[in-house]
């Protein structure tokens, strides 16, 4: 299978556009199958991985950093896209133009793998699930790669040795933007929200490039859908496929919901499996839509209800999402750096039934945030707004939720421990993205975890 792949590679001028972890992966494994490789980035050199850079080089492959140039583009043969690589920028609207294919990494390792594929996507809580999934397989004693979106990319499950029983893969919206063939054996559709709409025309073009996931599904394979979401409640997937609908209530049509402090699930409208989720550690409703997701997806693969029971019980978390750092003082601290928008943000403020003391703000993502405040009145004691959007999160939350200014994390952190009462919780929900401070989420993450830590031993 993979050797028709070699031949149609080999000498191939193949131009990779994006050098994050999935860059670095695809052009690895394209370079390993003789093709002639260049990678193209937009960051200077100086904002990237040295030791990356250097092995891309070592590869022999050429890398061009600070810009998209059209005529690297034009030159090619193939070009594969990194999953944040906006699709209408002009150098690679002009190479489709001229019939240049365009693919996503998603699609290429996708077309290389015969393992039966686990897909999960929505605008929050992928990784969760995604994780989720991975510890329920492992479990059950199944070999499972899991990857995508959530770190390691589908590409290297083509490149290693390891065969796995199943694939979990995390998938985001760009990367179904770019699928032709992808088809999953069961495909998870968590929620629609808006986000990215920087990206998007519109909240509609987004709304279908999430529903992308299922279009090459046939009879025979699975679509899990959140019930309690108003977009995928009315969705039809193609048919043939089994679609299995989950909500938090009871509800006519739904194969999982709670009841009695239980989840009921039944596959077929029969006879019901009750789980009990009292040692289940995430707080929140979206996270009981999570676990109701996961249950139905390890009914559809066979997997004995006490192993999904443990499962339930064992799972901590991931870190940076609602994942609680520390206490002192009668004060909880949680971060939830992974809050990257303001849906996200609003389903982490309203996961507490305590009095909050949140931390906001980044770079701004276009997205309007009276839900945020909505969500913060009543709940929220005060605010402490950061980075480049604190301007913009003022003026919203201005004679709503008193609010104080922060110049950096540390800063941030100790005037919040400073506003909170003995029962309050510290929580961190940007709603923005972190590139205007940080590396990336987990990066802001870790500088929120060491702060607290000073502060707890200061």
């Amino acid at each position: 299978m993979h050797n028709f792949h070699k031949i149609e590679l080999h000498n191939r001028k193949v131009l990779v556009v994006g050098l994050g972890i999935t860059g670095l992966y695809a052009a690895r494994w394209l370079a390993k199958q003789g093709a002639v490789v260049t990678v193209s980035e937009a960051r200077s050199e100086t904002e990237l991985n040295s030791t990356t850079c250097k092995e891309v080089r070592k590869l022999g492959i050429a890398l061009e950093t600070g810009r998209h140039q059209e005529a690297t583009f034009l030159k090619s043969e193939m070009i594969v896209l990194s999953p944040g690589v906006p699709h209408d920028m002009g150098p690679l609207q002009a190479a489709k133009k001229t019939g240049i294919p365009v693919t996503g990494e998603l699609e290429l390792a996708s077309r290389l793998i015969d393992t039966p594929m686990i897909a999960v996507t929505g605008t929050n809580g992928k990784s969760t699930v995604t994780a989720l999934l991975g510890s329920l397989l492992k479990n059950a004693n199944l070999k499972v790669f899991v990857g995508g979106n959530i770190g390691t990319p589908l590409i290297a499950y083509v490149e290693g040795e390891e065969k796995a029983d199943y694939v979990v893969v995390e998938v985001s919206s760009f990367q179904l933007d770019t699928i032709e063939t992808f088809c999953p054996l069961i495909s998870l559709l968590l929620n629609i929200s808006p986000d990215h709409l920087d990206r998007y025309a519109s909240y509609e073009d987004y709304t279908q490039s999430k529903l992308r996931i299922f279009m090459n599904q046939k009879p025979g394979q699975h679509v899990i859908l959140n019930d309690d979401d108003e977009t995928l409640a009315s969705v039809i997937p193609p048919s043939g496929v089994s679609v299995f609908r989950f909500g938090v209530k009871r509800k006519e049509g739904r194969h999982a919901y709670v009841q009695d402090k239980e989840i009921r699930a039944s596959l077929s409208g029969g006879e019901h499996i009750s789980f009990s989720f009292k040692s289940f550690r995430l707080p929140g409703k979206h996270n009981m839509e999570n676990l109701l997701a996961v249950v139905l997806a390890g009914l559809i693969l066979g997997i004995e209800p006490s192993v999904i029971q443990q499962t339930i019980g064992d799972f901590k978390g991931l870190p940076n999402r609602l994942e609680h750092v520390a206490e002192f003082g009668g004060v909880e601290f949680y971060n939830d750096s992974k809050a990257t928008n303001v849906d996200a943000a609003v389903r982490a403020i309203t996961s507490f039934d305590r009095p909050l003391i949140l931390i906001a703000g980044g770079r701004h993502k276009g997205a309007d945030y009276a839900r945020l405040v909505k969500a913060a009145r009543g709940g929220v004691r005060k605010a402490i707004f950061l980075g480049e959007s604190r301007e913009l999160l003022a003026s919203s939350f201005e004679g709503v939720v008193p609010f104080l200014m922060a110049e950096d994390m540390d800063e941030a952190v100790s005037i919040a421990f400073s506003q909170a009462d003995r029962g309050d919780a510290v929580l961190l929900a940007p709603a923005c993205s972190s590139f205007d401070m940080f590396s990336d989420y987990a990066h802001r993450g870790m500088v929120f975890r060491s702060a607290v830590e000073r502060l707890s031993h200061g």
